[in-house]
């Protein structure tokens, strides 16, 4: 499975909107999993420079090996 991230705006009648089209062939099937913002998580309201300063600290973490394969993530979680 491939996932692709987006964004959308939630319609009046309960509809999501995409901001941008998906480029996926036509009838194609999908799941969808929502996410919503609390107010103080919009990322609109983040700092360009704090999101600049994650983005390096990630890529120089990267750079010097400091990272763990994505199965490490799961093993110490209770997920149901």
């Amino acid at each position: 499975m491939k996932a692709i991230e987006t964004t959308a705006t939630l319609t009046e009648d309960g509809q999501l909107t995409l901001d941008e089209p998906l480029t996926l062939a036509h009838n194609s099937r999908v799941r969808v999993i929502v996410l919503i913002s609390e107010p103080e998580e919009d990322l609109e309201d983040t700092p360009l420079e704090e999101i600049r300063a994650g983005l390096y600290q990630g890529w120089q973490d990267v750079l010097a090996g400091r990272t763990k394969p994505v199965s490490q993530l799961w093993e110490n979680m209770d997920v149901d």
